[in-house]
């Protein structure tokens, strides 16, 4: 199976669990990733050059309009959601638009959305992984992934520093693979047939 998008969710605790996550990626891994962590919508871009020391990657935030292209790890800037679109005639394969629709889950930029958006993109090409967080966004939109014959990966609970986000993706039933975090870079390298 050939997959065309990896999309992470994480919250309280994200920063670390990212770091670990992106240092165990090779430097030519062949699938572009999109990333929510929730943060402060006065943030700026010191989370992506943070991500950039441990990513082999090239690591940067979104722009409105913005094609995906692999080798990129994609960070959803403070306070704007993070969308797929594929339905602009002018443009062939999806792509990334932003939007300052009103916080989903308490949250802007919110995993729900760049989840759901992505699986209606790409279907079973998709790859959807929930990390450690302390509300339950994310949760709707693996459940949208898996739906649409898409991997939903979920952090094992014991490993997150907040398990709040993991457990609640385990009890709705959406997770088809539950991994320690330490476990899920070298599980994405084997199914990206990489």
């Amino acid at each position: 199976m050939k997959f065309n998008l990896i999309v992470i969710g994480t919250s309280l605790g994200g920063l670390d669990a990212l770091q670990i996550m992106l240092r165990d990626l090779p430097k030519n891994f062949p699938v572009p990733l999109a990333i929510v962590q929730h943060r402060h919508k006065a943030s700026d871009d010191t989370l992506g050059v943070l991500l950039q020391r441990y990513s082999n990657l090239v690591v940067k935030e979104v722009e409105d309009k913005e094609e995906i292209s692999p080798g990129c790890v994609y960070l959803a800037p403070a306070d704007y959601h993070l969308l797929v679109e594929s339905m602009n005639k002018a443009v062939s394969c999806p792509y990334f638009a932003l939007s300052t629709d009103a916080p989903v889950t308490y949250a802007r930029p919110s995993i729900d959305v760049l989840f759901e958006t992505a699986a209606d993109a790409y279907a079973e090409k998709l790859i959807g992984v929930l990390l450690t967080g302390a509300n339950q966004d994310g949760v709707q939109g693996l459940a949208k992934i898996k739906a649409r014959g898409g991997v939903t990966i979920v952090e094992e609970p014991s490993t997150a520093f907040c398990p709040v986000m993991p457990k609640a993706a385990i009890a709705a039933g959406v997770a088809k693979i539950v991994l320690p975090l330490a476990d899920i870079s070298a599980f994405l390298v084997k199914i990206c047939n990489f």
